[in-house]
């Protein structure tokens, strides 16, 4: 079993590596969208110091968390020695969205993409003013998951961000902004969430507001019974506490019967159990779900490896080389070792 997670963890990676490769000559276009993230700052109640960042995505309009705006009565822009004062905003507070306005912001908006067609494993950059950095950082990872939630899909990545990038973006490697970095589950082991830039068309929707600070509770921040599945079973999972998983799995199939993520993590914690029957079931309707579900077909191909099924390892290599050749030739090379892989 330990052998077949270790597998998992460096097919992960490969699929990371493949992706880095394919886009090795965007390096200009990242950079393009570098300037188009912003630091927002203002002084709290005690006269302290509040920051976070934002994307710019309009000409004078900035796409940023509402929970950095919480403690702040008049926020600005700051760009090196340069201040744009925040004139007005239009908040999704419980989605944490706010669109902000200034005034003869000289950057040039970042080009929007998408997080509807993102592959699991795509590298992904993250950008923002981490720790308050006067100069906005870049971090890259890779896409772990999206979730469906509330018409769009919420991105969970490896790309970390830190305190002071709230409100920053997440892009792919052509420069084009997927999702705002919001929150990550808690612990030195972090899952990392950006929101969907397609929440921007309901965002532009909402009231224009002149005053500050922006108050308002997130889905985010909802008690643990109340959050999406999705953060449920992130505290279990990273605890390796599978029982508790099971049973948040199957709350959410129970809710969802049509989510692959569900059943994903249902057979996730059944295999960790060593319920491998069980794991099977549960990966198979995830792909069943989900023809992409490429996680789900690499666990069916490491169980059916284990059960000696060289017939279930062929079928699950057919079905990875139709997503991606070149990671089928990886896995099976990496199923055919013969001591530690």
């Amino acid at each position: 079993m330990r052998k077949l997670t270790l597998i998992a963890g460096l097919l992960s990676a490969l699929i990371a590596s493949l992706s880095s490769n394919a886009n090795a000559d965007n390096s200009d276009k990242v950079a393009k969208a570098k300037h188009a993230v912003v630091m927002v700052r203002g002084y709290n109640q005690v006269g302290g110091l509040a920051y976070g960042s934002g994307v710019v995505v309009a000409q004078d309009k900035i796409i940023s968390n509402c929970h950095v705006f919480r403690t702040t009565k008049s926020p600005w822009v700051n760009m090196g020695e340069e201040t744009f004062p925040i004139l007005s905003v239009k908040a999704d507070r419980y989605h944490d969205l706010c669109l902000l306005t200034t005034f003869n912001l000289p950057i040039k908006p970042a080009i929007l993409g998408s997080a509807k067609n993102l592959k699991r494993g795509q590298e992904i950059i993250s950008i923002g003013h981490s720790n308050g950095a006067p100069s906005a950082l870049t971090s890259s990872g890779s896409v772990k998951t999206t979730y469906a939630y509330d018409d769009g899909f919420v991105i969970r990545s490896t790309a970390p961000f830190r305190m002071g990038a709230s409100g920053s973006g997440l892009f792919n490697l052509k420069g084009e902004l997927l999702g705002i970095n919001t929150f990550k589950s808690p612990g030195r082991v972090a899952y990392f969430y950006s929101l969907p830039i397609e929440w921007l068309a309901n965002l532009e929707k909402q009231p224009e507001e002149t005053v500050f600070p922006v108050l308002g509770k997130t889905f985010w921040e909802e008690d643990d019974n109340a959050k999406p599945f999705f953060m449920q079973m992130a505290e279990p999972e990273i605890n390796q506490d599978w029982l508790k998983l099971v049973q948040v799995a199957e709350k959410w199939i129970e809710k969802e019967p049509k989510s692959t993520e569900a059943w994903f993590e249902l057979g996730n914690a059944k295999e960790h159990l060593n319920k491998f029957e069980d794991a099977q079931k549960a990966y198979q309707q995830a792909v069943l779900l989900d023809a992409n579900n490429i996680d789900a077909m690499l666990q069916l191909g490491f169980l059916a490896k284990m059960n000696n099924d060289n017939d279930g390892v062929k079928k699950m290599e057919e079905a990875i080389a139709r997503i991606d050749p070149e990671l089928a030739v990886r896995y099976r090379e990496m199923l055919s070792c013969k001591t530690n892989c």
